[in-house]
């Protein structure tokens, strides 16, 4: 009876894992700093146990539970609430955060204006900050809270909902490098900018430094205030340029025109994407046969009608099921030998739910080739798959008896060997006798 109890918590494993909200798991580390309480940002914590979240929390400085052990990551998702502090334990490391990542642990990660760890590790995702100190301001719209505390218009993505009022935020903004893994999610007002007062002290140089075009202007929608960041692997990392976009008086602090501000849905949506909720796609199955047979053919000859097929799943997090999707309409697969031989649109199949499928010509050349399909879209999981397939010329026996194009050889060898026949029977059919010498000719 013993033995049967490690099966029994392995199955209780998988079960917890088969109906987790996230697509790979449920398990989250809250490190929040000492000078920080949870009752603070109660809302948002709330809402992600609602949502089926496991939450544990340290401070940075403790070393239990850890982040990862035995070079296992402990915990599905990590959130790093502690923008202000200078050190951390052994456990959290620049560098072991970058380990988590590539073990497909995901980060949400709160940043400030002072200059610690976390901001030295912000450009190693492409994200330039501005001079310690110099947080974002903006007077405009005329309200009565200080210039570092800006309502935020959030513009409507595949990630965020279309609906969403303006956010209330107050942090440190960032520029952009030339990374395509960024994904934006909230980016300044234009009006605004980066300063270390937020008096107008400094608002002549800003306003030359704009019409000189110069570099060094930390101004306007060009930066950003949060920003994901999804690895190659699939793991994905948000950097948030303000922790008080996540707390309680942010999401219930109402906006001038008296209306409910949209932090407590906005926050809610990107956790949902960095925890792998929302916007994960994953590939089931790939085919590829000739036409009119089913089974998969180890290898194609030249000029064969070739159909290519995949399948595709969205997670839904609402049920913790993977479910067919056939809402993509510019995947592309690509037939490639080196180079690309052939590049064509993988369409969706009418009638079969999450199937795309093309048919195409196999080109004239043989070698090794390589379905490719390399599907990247900002915000969205990438699809990927390489399935190799050898092209072989035709066999001796393969080849076409006849060629239209080839009818005048053909006619030549015809009329040739037709002439030869009739030459030979004339030749053969002549009298080759002599002619007689007659007597008159003998007595002469």
């Amino acid at each position: 009876m013993l033995s049967l109890w490690p099966l029994l918590s392995s199955l209780v494993c998988l079960a917890a894992v088969t109906y987790a909200k996230s697509s790979t798991g449920d398990s989250v580390l809250v490190v929040l700093d000492q000078s920080l309480k949870r009752d603070n940002f109660s809302i948002f914590f709330n809402g992600l146990e609602e949502r089926g979240y496991d939450l544990t929390f340290r401070t940075p400085k403790d070393v239990q539970p850890a982040v990862i052990a035995d070079d296992h990551p402990q915990y599905s998702h990590v959130i790093l609430f502690a923008p202000e502090s200078k050190s951390y334990s052994s456990d959290i490391t620049p560098q072991s955060l970058v380990t988590l990542l590539s073990k497909n642990t995901n980060l949400l990660i709160a940043l400030s204006s002072k200059q610690t760890p976390l901001t030295s590790l912000a450009s190693e995702f492409s994200l330039i900050l501005p001079p310690p100190g110099t947080p974002l301001v903006s007077h405009f719209p005329e309200r009565d809270t200080p210039a570092t505390v800006i309502p935020v218009n959030v513009a409507p993505g595949s990630v965020l909902s279309s609906d969403l009022p303006p956010v209330w935020f107050s942090g440190v903004p960032f520029a952009f490098g030339s990374s395509p893994l960024l994904v934006p999610f909230l980016n300044a007002p234009p009006e605004s900018f980066a300063a270390d007062s937020d008096r107008d002290n400094g608002a002549d140089a800003i306003f030359d430094a704009a019409e000189k075009g110069g570099e060094g202007l930390w101004a306007g929608s060009s930066l950003g205030l949060v920003a994901g960041f999804q690895t190659r692997s699939g793991s994905r990392a948000t950097w948030v340029g303000g922790i008080d976009i996540f707390s309680d008086e942010f999401a219930t602090k109402e906006l001038a025109n008296g209306v409910k501000p949209g932090n407590q849905q906005f926050v809610a949506e990107v956790a949902a994407w960095t925890f792998q909720e929302s916007n994960v796609l994953r590939i089931d199955e790939v085919t590829h046969h000739r036409v009119n047979e089913t089974l998969t053919g180890e290898q194609y000859t030249i000029n064969d009608r070739v159909v290519f097929a995949m399948r595709v799943s969205k997670f839904n997090p609402l049920s913790s099921t993977w479910e067919p999707y056939s809402e993509i309409a510019d995947m592309q697969l690509e037939f490639t030998m080196l180079d690309p031989h052939i590049r064509t649109m993988l369409q969706p199949v009418e009638g079969d739910p999450g199937r795309y499928s093309v048919e195409f010509r196999i080109p004239d050349r043989h070698g090794v080739f390589k379905f490719v399909v390399d599907f990247k879209r900002r915000g969205w999981s990438f699809l990927e798959s390489t399935t190799v397939v050898p092209v072989v010329p035709p066999r001796h026996d393969q080849y076409p008896r006849f060629l239209s194009p080839a009818w005048p050889y053909y006619a030549g060898a015809i009329s040739t060997s037709i002439g030869f026949v009739l030459f030979s029977a004339l030749w053969l059919a002549g009298d080759s006798q002599e002619p007689k010498k007659s007597k008159s000719a003998k007595s002469d």
